[in-house]
């Protein structure tokens, strides 16, 4: 009987469009470009909830990429000052998970990572289309992409990228 009133609301919620998890049908948000776990700075699997609400940077990066450790500290300055309303997800290209951790501790990225060279990992990789590192894709929290260009907002207009985003995204 309660698998069948369960099934019943399930079903009366998805013909209403809304999703069994409150969502409207068909929409989008941030969170679902982050197919598989999240992970803090200390390895530990977080709730891609963390993410809601903010404004995103995919920093796409690596320990022993000379122009990223110089981009890297200007970024975390960045992700600091505005961490109620930005949030970063680190993208390694190192060549090992040691070695992401090492540089995520080490540059004091307090910040969200994906798997070493996880799966999801790539395929943000390949529908951003990226390239060369260091790169900072930016997207709303609705999951919209607002510029491939975060790296150079961040490097030239510090004090206002955050402003031209949310203006950008709406």
């Amino acid at each position: 009987m309660k698998k069948t009133i369960t099934l019943a609301i399930a079903s009366a919620l998805l013909l209403s469009g809304l999703s069994v998890f409150g969502k409207e049908k068909g929409s989008s948000s941030a969170l679902d470009l982050f197919d598989g776990p999240l992970l803090d700075a200390k390895g530990t699997e977080v709730s891609k909830e963390a993410l809601a609400g903010k404004t995103i940077g995919i920093y796409f990066s690596a320990s022993w990429c000379p122009p990223c450790r110089t981009f890297t500290p200007k970024l975390v300055k960045f992700r600091d000052a505005n961490k109620k309303d930005f949030e970063v997800v680190f993208v390694s290209s190192d060549r090992s998970p040691k070695d992401q951790m090492g540089y995520m501790k080490k540059a004091g990225m307090k910040w969200y990572t994906m798997p070493h060279r996880s799966g999801a990992a790539n395929a943000l990789a390949k529908k951003y289309s990226v390239r060369g590192i260091p790169a900072l894709i930016i997207v709303s929290p609705e999951g919209k992409t607002i510029t491939k260009n975060g790296r150079g907002d961040v490097t030239s207009n510090a004090s206002g990228a955050l402003k031209a985003w949310a203006k950008k995204s709406s």
